[in-house]
């Protein structure tokens, strides 16, 4: 450390994807770095698209601060802010403002003008891997938000290219926003011990079409013996995915569950013979990371995906790949697992070493901390 460098650093982090348990366990982990004083400003709520709320999770919290702050037009992505956030950098005071948000948000612009305001170096967090042009004043706002960051951890390596190609020359890391607890998301003693449902298949994602749910319905008819699939999460296209069971005559073999809170994911996909993420891409969309993919993996459960985005890198060599939008080649993925223990047992053993190499929340913690350190050098 130079002599310029605080002792302990300071860091007031903004994101609204903290509100869920799991994912605080990355905030524990930078807290227990002994340089880093660790404070983040989360809402009470965050309303997804379709009406969803998502509730603050109190589920790791220890080593940091963890505060809920009112936010102004929520459920907004691009429009939302904090209107009382500037109180908490006059008590903080930090070196470091981590900013959770894409560099097109207003929160973002927010954050960085009181950032500059307090002498602080700020950062932003992005997934964004394609290359959108936005409009008043949202433009504006990218601008000012590239101009002065600090830095940039991106969340899939096409974002890195993304930014670049933007304008944005500041340092850059690729880090996921975040990894998973080995500890909590574990191999676990499948309930369905006598295998009376068969081979299971999981899909958890939202329900449009770019996350290519009914790519699965279509793929799982055509295997053999007893088999069902467990779709879980909600969205626009629920309905018309429950009418497609029907019109395939498997209505009977596939079952949607509603949204579970994240800390019983775990048990969720210890039940699972394999996990399916057949996502693909549009205009305006592809797969930035899949994070379900690491939580299966660290589960032990083999997982298939297609080639949308960031999958293959996220897999690796520790599951299936398929051309995505390929319905032939996604069910002879999942007919190689359906009769192939040896192999479901080899995806397994590979996913869970590739999560504890690659993934855990204490590993991106780490990574994060050494951006936190190179700014105040």
């Amino acid at each position: 450390m130079s002599d310029s460098t605080p002792a302990r650093i300071r860091v007031l982090m903004v994101s609204k994807a903290c509100l869920v348990g799991a994912y605080q366990r990355k905030l524990e982990e930078i807290g227990a770095f002994s340089d880093v004083a660790l404070t983040v400003i989360v809402p009470p709520t965050w309303r997804e698209p379709g009406g969803m709320t998502i509730h603050l999770e109190r589920a790791h919290v220890t080593g940091y601060e963890l505060l809920a702050e009112p936010m102004a037009l929520n459920g907004n992505f691009h429009l939302h802010f904090y209107p009382r956030l500037a109180r908490h950098f006059a008590r903080v005071r930090p070196h470091v403002v981590h900013i959770d948000e894409e560099p097109y948000n207003l929160a973002t612009f927010q954050a960085m003008w009181l950032a500059r305001r307090y002498g602080a170096r700020a950062l932003f967090f992005t997934w964004q891997n394609l290359n959108k042009r936005y409009p008043f004043p949202f433009n504006g706002i990218e601008r000012y938000n590239l101009r002065h960051a600090g830095f940039g951890i991106a969340g899939n390596h096409e974002a890195v290219q993304v930014w670049r190609a933007k304008g944005y020359t500041g340092p850059m890391s690729v880090i996921p926003q975040f990894g998973v607890d080995p500890d909590i998301f574990k191999p676990g003693k499948r309930q369905d011990a006598q295998g009376e449902r068969g081979f299971a298949i999981g899909c958890v994602a939202r329900l449009v079409p770019e996350k290519g749910v009914d790519l699965l319905l279509r793929a799982a008819v055509g295997l053999p013996g007893v088999w069902r699939v467990y779709v879980l999460n909600t969205g626009p296209q629920r309905h018309a995915l429950e009418s497609l069971a029907g019109e395939l005559g498997v209505a009977d073999r596939v079952v949607f569950d509603n949204p579970i809170p994240s800390t019983q994911m775990p048990a969720y996909l210890n039940e699972l013979d394999v996990l399916v993420l057949p996502s693909r891409t549009r205009p305006n969309w592809k797969e930035q990371f899949g994070r379900v993919l690491i939580e299966a993996m660290a589960c032990g459960a083999p997982v298939v995906g297609s080639t949308c985005g960031e999958i293959p890198q996220v897999i690796g060599d520790a599951g299936l790949i398929f051309p995505e939008g390929d319905v032939d080649a996604l069910r002879d993925a999942l007919l190689r697992l359906q009769r192939d223990d040896e192999l479901r047992r080899a995806l397994s053993a590979r996913g869970r070493a590739r999560v504890l190499a690659r993934y855990t929340q204490k590993q991106v913690a780490a990574e994060t901390v050494a951006v936190y350190r190179q700014m105040t050098q």
